[in-house]
């Protein structure tokens, strides 16, 4: 058999690394300097304050508010409890003392350090009959203090809270409302993420020490991870400037640049080892290295910075910070692999092998096929149909419940733990008082807001509101505000704010009401926004905008591998398998969060629905990332195949030979995201399940039975080119050598027994 032919031109890859090993001192401190530019100008240069809008309708009606530099305070209330056994208010002296007292001390703030009044708008039961009306529950037992916070800092306020609560212990004392629940919210947040840190960091460094045997080894990886990870944190930061970022961006780009980081240096890391170990000389193994494993690492992530860059279709400024900051860090660690990866290695030589840990050294630190996935493998292309066929249907089953899933965001009870002072207070204010849903806000602007059109036109839309059978409610609020630039209508919506009541409600407000009003006056703009208004944009836009994101992403991911390995079979093969562990991946999510299993063992209430910006995240990510491990496999089959072996052959030595590797790699990358389904926001919990389920059934079922059994039943036809592709460039990938020393025969043969 004639071993496929190779290409003739040295790829940038290789020359870039060999240039790194022979150079490497200037190799390190270049790559070092640009790592230090980069982390300057995100903290000299970068900003984090702009305001992320939602898609369509609703960003238009936040954009116009921002356009006339209008600033809503956020309502805060202060909740006061009479104690068990006690009578309410206004009876119950010790309430009526501390609501009193409560509301003379938030009026007796003053400005705050930065000048700015700290409250404003303070209400309190004790003002009048009427405002105890409404600020005192039914019962008598709870009595409210309602403010405005106007002052940049809520230090001053939570100062005072804290005085009135210890000067008042007979009855219960407690700060709650939209700024509050922020800060608390944003403390969650920053302690989940230092957890992230502390947790991934030392669980990936006890992973790669068992992998290698050497603690300088495992450390290498952890290192340049991080630095990149920091790096595109800087990037993104950078980015700031032109663009808003999300609350939930930075965990993300701590994640994937972990999983990435740590995966590209292994494999880098472990070819060269395994060249050391058939006689090459260190430099030379570098290289060597380079040529193969760099070129997959290259690949690797092109399609992963690809894959990602299809949620630019979206529109959505949710996706957009991710994205960058995603393709940034990816960008740096595959740089970082064939540059300062192989300079370093370099400089260390035989001393990357230092401070072994003992029993586990010396064995480590030899290069050894896997006995069981070898033995699996072969059995696997054996009977490829009975093996492939059978994973595939269980695979198939279990991405069944995705075809039930739901995506809706989740309220603050279901996405935080239930122990924060300041939503158990949110909670029992609703209790007490009933729960407010959120009205629809119209933002109109116009040239002459206060003319006759205008009015007839808000006179119209309260007929229209009248006679839509209880859908739309009244009353019908609206206000003048910006200097008259802007005028605000409120109509409340039938239903709780989430349900299919709601949605046919604002259905009504927006393709009914309005185009019969406010849309016959000439010049007249407006937009509908609120929570709801939020929610049903934010869907349509992922809608609208999924099929060109799913298209953009299998193109290119087929493109890629079209061009990496000059093939036609290969990149169908790599993308229906990719679907198919996605799919189950998306079972599991349903089954876990949506239907609420194991919601005791990782700690939460499930609502009923899966994030909704999280399956099509999850598509792009693993899309990208699961082509790690089939573009570092697939070149090790393809390196056998081209010495003359039969693929069936090639598989079982390319899948032995890799399996090692892919293995720890997908133990770090499952570490990694478990640590988030630990932590305590739900979305983040949906992220670590998701993508550590994912790459689980992506690392073993899929890499070790269904991508060779797909290949043994291709047989010669996986590397066949048709006419009509070979116009694409070749990326390296189709003429990697194997390494040195191996066998160029087979010796073992493989046949087909059903």
């Amino acid at each position: 058999m004639k071993p496929l032919p190779g290409s003739a031109r040295r790829p940038l890859v290789d020359r870039v690394t060999a240039w790194s090993v022979r150079n490497r001192k200037r190799a390190v401190l270049s790559w070092l300097g640009l790592v230090v530019l980069a982390i300057a100008l995100g903290a000299g240069l970068g900003d984090t304050s702009k305001v992320e809008h939602a898609p369509g309708e609703t960003g238009r009606a936040q954009q116009m508010l921002d356009d006339a530099q209008v600033y809503s305070p956020p309502q805060e209330s202060v909740l006061v409890e009479a104690a068990s056994g006690d009578s309410g208010y206004p009876e119950n002296a010790a309430m009526r003392q501390a609501v009193e007292d409560i509301a003379a001390a938030l009026r007796g703030l003053g400005k705050d350090v930065t000048g700015a009044e700290s409250v404003a708008d303070v209400k309190s039961p004790s003002d009048s009959a009427a405002a105890a009306k409404q600020l005192v529950s039914s019962d008598g037992r709870s009595a409210i203090v309602r403010f405005s916070v106007t002052g940049r800092t809520m230090e001053p306020i939570q100062r005072a809270v804290l005085a009135q609560t210890k000067s008042h212990p007979d009855v219960s004392v407690t700060e709650t409302g939209a700024a509050s629940v922020s800060l608390a919210i944003n403390d969650i947040k920053d302690k989940d993420f230092q957890r992230a840190e502390i947790l991934s960091v030392p669980l990936t460094l006890i992973i790669l020490a068992v992998v290698f045997g050497s603690l300088v080894s495992a450390g290498l990886p952890v290192l340049l991870a991080l630095v990149s990870v920091f790096t595109g944190m800087a990037l993104l930061m950078f980015a700031g400037r032109w663009m808003a970022i999300g609350d939930s961006t930075f965990s993300v780009v701590l994640l994937i640049g972990m999983a990435v980081g740590v995966d590209y240096t292994l494999f880098y890391l472990r070819r060269a080892r395994e060249e050391r170990s058939v006689g090459q000389a260190f430099d030379t193994a570098l290289e060597t290295a380079g040529r193969t494993s760099g070129r997959a690492v290259v690949v690797s992530g092109l399609t992963v910075m690809a894959a990602v860059a299809g949620l630019f279709f979206t529109g959505a400024e949710t996706f957009t910070g991710i994205t960058v900051g995603t393709v940034a860090v990816v960008g740096v660690a595959v740089f970082s692999s064939i540059t300062v990866l192989p300079a370093t290695l370099s400089w260390l030589g035989d001393r990357v092998d230092n401070w072994r840990i003992p029993y586990l050294g010396r064995r480590r630190t030899q290069v050894r096929d896997s006995r069981v996935w070898s033995t699996l493998v072969r059995q696997v292309v054996r009977r490829p149909l009975l093996w492939g066929g059978s994973v595939a249907v269980l695979l198939a089953l279990l991405a069944v419940p995705a075809a039930g899933m739901k995506l809706s965001d989740p309220d603050l009870e279901h996405r935080l733990p239930d122990n924060v002072p300041a939503l158990q207070a949110l909670e029992r204010l609703k209790s007490a008082f009933g729960v407010d849903v959120e009205p629809a806000e119209i933002v109109v602007r116009g040239d002459d807001l206060t003319g006759s059109e205008v009015t007839a036109a808000v006179a119209a839309l309260k007929e229209k509101v009248a006679d839509s059978d209880g859908r739309l409610k009244t009353p019908v609020d609206t206000s003048l505000i910006a200097d008259g630039k802007l005028l605000v209508i409120r109509v409340p919506l039938a239903g709780d704010g989430k349900d299919a009541e709601s949605v046919a409600a604002l259905k009504e407000l927006r393709e009914t009401a309005l185009p019969a009003s406010l849309g016959k006056v000439d010049g007249l703009e407006y937009a509908v926004q609120g929570d709801t208004a939020k929610q049903e944009d934010f869907n349509a836009a992922l809608g609208s905008s999924t099929p060109y994101v799913f298209g953009f992403v299998v193109l290119l991911s087929f493109l890629l591998l079209a061009a990496a390995f000059r093939s036609l079979a290969i990149p169908l093969v790599s993308i229906l398998l990719n679907l198919l562990s996605i799919g189950s991946a998306y079972g599991v999510l349903t089954l876990v969060f949506q239907d609420g299993h194991l919601s005791g063992l990782l700690g939460f209430s499930s609502y009923g629905a899966v994030v909704s910006w999280l399956p099509l995240f999850m598509f792009v990510t693993l899309f990208g990332l699961s082509m790690d491990y089939h573009v570092f496999i697939l070149s090790r089959v393809r390196e056998y195949r081209s010495t003359g072996l039969s693929t069936k052959a090639a598989v079982v030595e390319g899948i032995s030979r890799s399996a090692g590797v892919v293995t720890s790699a997908a133990t770090v990358m499952i570490a990694v995201f478990a640590v988030f389904g630990t932590l305590s926001a739900i979305d983040y919990k949906m992220v670590g399940v998701g993508l550590g389920t994912a790459v689980l059934i992506d690392a073993t079922v899929v890499r070790g039975i269904l991508l060779p059994a797909s290949l043994a039943l291709l047989g010669d036809a996986s590397w066949s080119m048709p006419g009509w592709l070979r116009w694409l460039p070749g990326v390296g990938l189709e003429g990697a050598e194997p390494a040195a020393g191996e066998r160029l025969e087979q010796t073992e043969p493989v046949t087909d027994r059903g």
